[in-house]
């Protein structure tokens, strides 16, 4: 189904990525693409053109993929045991392997570092897949293996299918793969991949919305479980804070209320991403300081303030840094005087901050709506991106217009390749800061210090050249269109 410019250039992080047997990439585009050559505009999707310009820049050979060391039996069962995804496998049995189809099918689920860690199916498919290295204990990751259905999945966090020749290894061609990740409910973070493997002919258009299916499935069998975790604390913790008489709430190891007194109710509270540590008071947004201590399977904290209402949010001094160095895990780290704290973020959450990193001077509703959806009507769906976002930001994030506050540092941690960046997002504006970080047109803010102050001007994609100061630049890397989506801070320069 063909989409039109706008709904194309729409940030799809979460949705699957389709591609068809009648759209597939011939052979002759993937031999041009990744030996170097030119390819026609629209031939190659870009979350697959993507994956080949960064394999091929990394030296990954199409023919051969890269040798990697294979679990052994003994570690594939051990990781088995520890990952949660063995408890939601009778759910993903039951849904993608009905005995009742005809579709010769692999079902593979592989764990958060992209080992295989279950492969089943059809005796002879599975047999085949084994002639590419395709089993339990191989690790399907992009940089081993080239661009795949679970290594892609991995890389970009969202639903892939990968048809024929958008493999990047040759060998991989007579194959389609579709697949979903699966997140742990708890924390947010991806748990693992489940995959859908067979012969690129026989492979259905629906069987991508199945994996999705059945991911869903087992996000909710996992929530269950853990609900059913808060009930049990919940029933050890009543009895002590009726006996407290103070405001204070018991939460899980992952900060989910499991009950609380004399305090507003708050779903999750973010807790230290390193831990406690030694002390027993510690600073929690919306909370201020608190004494913390453990109970059951979980934690007993008390707010020092006595009320939620008089919980602090100092902002002066804060130093706000965005960690986008690990493809899979986003990640928010604030600290000043009042303590610190990191957070795990979503995949949008993380494309928003990096666009108000960006821009310190701020972005009204329309304007990230385009940025990110490719559509300045889109406004509701910001303001509550924005919402969220302030449950733990608080005073550190502005607004009229949106901005993290002036008072604050604010610093930006980038992956080693520039590809590697937000990988799952597709807006236009992501794209084109990739390739001028690539192009070294463009760096992201670092703290203030002699390497910043004697670092020439640079532009980014999508700037006026009259507001880049004395040295304007005339033009963007690689032909990129201009857009309004982005500018550079000063400080940046």
């Amino acid at each position: 189904m063909q989409q039109s410019p706008r709904a194309a250039s729409r940030s799809t992080v979460g949705r699957p990525t389709v591609g068809t047997a009648d759209a597939g990439t011939s052979a002759a585009v993937h031999e041009s693409a990744v030996t170097g050559g030119e390819t026609g505009p629209g031939a190659i999707r870009p979350v697959i053109g993507d994956s080949w310009d960064r394999l091929r820049r990394l030296g990954l050979d199409p023919e051969r993929g890269r040798n990697a060391q294979r679990l052994s039996t003994a570690e594939v069962e051990h990781r088995r045991q520890a990952t949660q995804l063995a408890e939601v496998l009778p759910v993903l049995r039951a849904t993608l392997l009905a005995p009742s189809s005809s579709t010769p099918l692999i079902l593979a689920i592989a764990d958060a570092e992209g080992h295989v860690l279950w492969h089943e199916g059809e005796r002879g498919l599975r047999r085949t897949a084994e002639n590419i290295g395709f089993d339990s204990g191989a690790r399907w990751v992009e940089d081993e293996v080239g661009t795949n259905g679970i290594g892609t999945t991995l890389r970009t966090g969202r639903p892939m299918q990968v048809h024929s020749t958008e493999h990047y290894l040759r060998s991989h061609h007579g194959w389609t793969c579709v697949a979903s990740p699966v997140h742990d409910p708890r924390t947010g973070r991806l748990a693992g991949v489940v995959n859908l493997s067979g012969p690129a002919r026989t492979m259905a258009p629906y069987l991508l919305q199945l994996a999705v299916t059945a991911a869903r499935l087992a996000e909710a069998e996992l929530r269950a479980r853990q609900l059913e975790g808060l009930h049990q604390l919940r029933t050890v913790a009543a009895p002590l804070l009726a006996r407290l008489g103070e405001p204070a709430l018991v939460v899980d190891q992952a900060g989910w209320t499991a009950a609380t007194v004399g305090l507003p109710p708050v779903p999750r509270l973010r807790l230290p991403a390193q831990g406690w540590g030694a002390t027993a008071v510690h600073w929690l947004p919306s909370l201020g300081e608190c004494v913390v201590e453990p109970i059951a399977d979980g934690w007993l904290i008390r707010p020092r303030t006595g009320s939620a209402g008089e919980a602090v949010e100092q902002t002066a001094g804060a130093r706000i840094r965005l960690d986008l160095s690990a493809p899979d895990r986003p990640e928010l780290h604030v600290s000043g005087s009042v303590g610190s704290w990191s957070h795990t973020l979503s995949p949008r959450h993380a494309e928003l901050l990096l666009l108000l990193a960006l821009h310190r001077e701020g972005r009204s509703a329309a304007q990230l709506a385009e940025a990110l959806f490719g559509d300045p009507g889109r406004t509701v769906t910001i303001r509550a991106e924005v919402s969220r976002l302030r449950r733990y930001l608080g005073g550190l994030l502005d607004h009229r217009p949106y901005r993290l506050t002036r008072s604050a540092e604010v610093t930006v941690s980038g992956p080693a390749d520039p590809y590697d960046l937000l990988p799952g997002a597709v807006s236009p504006w992501v794209r084109e800061l990739r390739a001028a970080l690539l192009a070294g047109t463009h760096r992201l803010p670092t703290a203030a210090g002699p390497a910043a102050a004697t670092a020439p001007a640079v532009g980014v994609p999508g700037i006026p050249a009259q507001s880049l100061g004395p040295e304007p630049i005339t033009g963007t890397p690689l032909g990129l269109p201009l857009s309004s989506a982005l500018s550079i801070p000063t400080a940046c320069r």
